[in-house]
């Protein structure tokens, strides 16, 4: 009877250690609330980084080194009464590169429209059967399952489209609860427009464009021959001037250059780009992101 009562034990454990799919980092700055008591930011920080880690988002069994690397940032600037906050949040997740140490960075965002309501020690629990109107776990919850879709389409084409329907469902929920950042008509660079955008067909020879890039290009850099992966790479890349007339108001298309821009940038800064019309690149790219013509892309050779 010990014995049976150990193995269903030892069974149970086993389920929920491996259940959970991301490795996430939380940090919590609130030094612009002067005189506020600060531990109930420490209790929020703790208690967000438990949510994401602990819930079992997707149903997978997955053991540490599967896990997505992410991090959430969070500024607070104002808090009304005890329990009202308004802040900001960079939310950054990564990949693994095959046969090499590098993390591919996915998603890198700078969300300026958070707000939410938040008791000291309050349970945070996300049930996608059932909407929650609380913001503060709407919110978190968006940006994982966008998380998931990202890494989903990094590995199979348009492979994390459960996700994205999923956060489309939480930002669809969303937009009849007052809070800002859910709506696309209110801006192009919110919550509402991403997760839009990325439905919408038009984005979807940028999500062809993500798959190719990382999978089929990312994924053989580490071969002592770089040169078929760097052309990959470069003609993966050359299919986003479909985005030439209107990339200015696309904000996934833009999402996807803020994020990369630099390690676009590294890939054919090194080593023999032979293999490229790196000339083709650098226009295109330039076009997209003047900002970064001396810095970056007039460095190429």
């Amino acid at each position: 009877m010990k014995k049976l009562l150990f193995i269903i034990c030892a069974l149970f454990f086993a389920q929920t250690a491996f259940s959970q799919e991301l490795l996430a980092n939380v940090q919590i700055n609130s030094q612009q609330i002067a005189g506020s008591n600060t531990q109930v930011f420490r209790t929020l920080e703790k208690s967000l980084r438990d949510f994401i880690n602990n819930t079992s988002w997707t149903g997978k069994k997955l053991q540490n080194f599967e896990k997505i690397k992410c991090n959430f940032a969070i500024v607070i600037s104002e808090r009304n009464g005890n329990s009202g906050f308004k802040g900001t949040m960079v939310v950054q997740a990564t990949r693994p590169v095959f046969n090499s140490q590098y993390e591919s960075p996915l998603m890198n965002i700078n969300d300026t429209s958070f707000s939410f309501e938040y008791n000291e020690n309050e349970n945070l629990i996300f049930n996608e059967r059932q909407f929650s109107g609380k913001n503060l776990t709407d919110v978190i919850s968006f940006y994982i399952y966008l998380i998931l879709g990202y890494d989903g389409d990094s590995f199979q084409l348009k492979g994390g489209q459960a996700h994205f329907d999923k956060a489309f469902k939480i930002a669809q929920n969303s937009q009849n609860q007052n809070y800002d950042g859910w709506n696309q008509i209110e801006s192009q660079r919110n919550r509402g427009a991403l997760i839009s955008g990325l439905q919408n067909e038009n984005s979807s020879t940028l999500r062809t464009v993500f798959y190719s890039y990382h999978r089929a290009g990312l994924d053989n850099l580490a071969k002592p021959d770089q040169g078929p992966a760097k052309k990959t790479i470069a003609e993966s890349l050359m299919q986003l001037k479909f985005y030439d007339n209107n990339f200015q108001m696309n904000y996934p298309f833009n999402v996807f250059l803020e994020s990369k821009s630099t390690e676009i940038f590294n890939i054919f800064d090194t080593g023999n780009n032979a293999s490229v019309n790196i000339s083709e690149l650098k226009t295109m790219m330039s076009t997209f992101a003047p900002k970064d013509i001396d810095t970056k892309w007039n460095k190429w050779k």
